[in-house]
């Protein structure tokens, strides 16, 4: 028996209170799930304008963290709060996983396949979201994925041979799959239009609303990307787009990646995708075709 810990907290990215707290708890839990481990318990960290905005805010940011928490299994065992003029919230999160089964970044071997479990663009979303240029509809799958545990993903693979797994988060897919790339020394090929993808986001970003995280992204990665002309730009800002509570970047051998798709689809993880191979050792080098 070993423990895991993690700590993350964000600024809102959605409006209503409530669905921040539970979009930053399932933030937070995320890294454990990532680990293979099994939330244990969980603290809250929290900065607040309590001079200027109703406490009534603050209790419902975390009763949806509280919420989160519970339905990992977890329990509250107390937490931190700071007086600041910008509201954030998350988690410090201890869990617990097998010494042995611990996954990471850095084990994905040439011949896996990659498997992505929730669909990407919650940064242009939030971005849409602040600009009150995006359908409720749209809005309200955005929310329910984000505040999504990957509790499920994360118990399923622990039955296959997985040999690497990071959730994809503020880095983007493209950020995430590079640091797996050089931490395992492979090279890495994705299939652009194998990716996941929330609705109507394609249509955001026609319409110029990408975070400057997104770009940060691409800035960082463009050395070590080799892109096929033919792949659409906007699917490229999409593959970069700083995410969310996004979900989790899986590394199996390709003999079991249908299988475990296949049990995901089966348990609820509906927009799960296998999106790329590891195509062999390497330096971190990503295609994208």
């Amino acid at each position: 028996m070993a423990l895991v810990q993690t700590l993350d907290f964000i600024t809102p990215v959605v409006n209503d209170p409530y669905d921040f707290g539970r979009i930053a708890a399932a933030n937070a839990l995320s890294d454990v799930y990532a680990m293979g481990g099994r939330p244990l318990t969980a603290m809250n960290i929290v900065c607040f304008p309590i001079r200027s905005m109703d406490k009534a805010v603050l209790r419902e940011i975390l009763r949806g963290g509280l919420e989160k928490i519970h339905e990992a299994g977890a329990v509250l065992v107390g937490g931190h709060s700071v007086e600041d003029s910008e509201t954030k919230y998350g988690l410090s999160v201890t869990g617990l996983v097998h010494p042995d089964r611990v996954l990471t970044n850095a084990g994905a071997r040439p011949g896996d396949a990659l498997i992505l479990t929730k669909p990407l663009g919650t940064g242009v979303l939030a971005t849409a979201i602040k600009a009150g240029l995006i359908a409720p509809s749209v809005e309200r799958t955005a929310i329910e994925s984000m505040a999504t545990l990957n509790r499920k993903a994360a118990e399923l693979m622990v039955s296959y041979s997985v040999h690497a797994c990071t959730d994809v988060t503020g880095f983007g897919l493209l950020g995430h799959a590079l640091e797996m790339a050089v931490a395992s020394k492979v090279c890495i090929a994705l299939k652009a239009e194998d990716a996941p993808l929330f609705p109507s986001v394609q249509d955001l970003v026609h319409m110029g609303l990408v975070p400057a995280g997104s770009y940060a992204n691409r800035n960082y990665c463009a050395h070590q990307v080799h892109l096929d002309p033919v792949v659409d730009p906007v699917l490229l800002d999409l593959l970069a787009d700083a995410q969310t509570s996004g979900g989790l970047l899986i590394a199996l051998p390709e003999d079991q990646a249908e299988s475990l798709l296949g049990d995901l689809k089966a348990h609820g993880v509906s927009d799960a995708a296998i999106i790329g191979r590891i195509t062999g050792p390497g330096d971190g080098l990503i295609q994208i075709s």
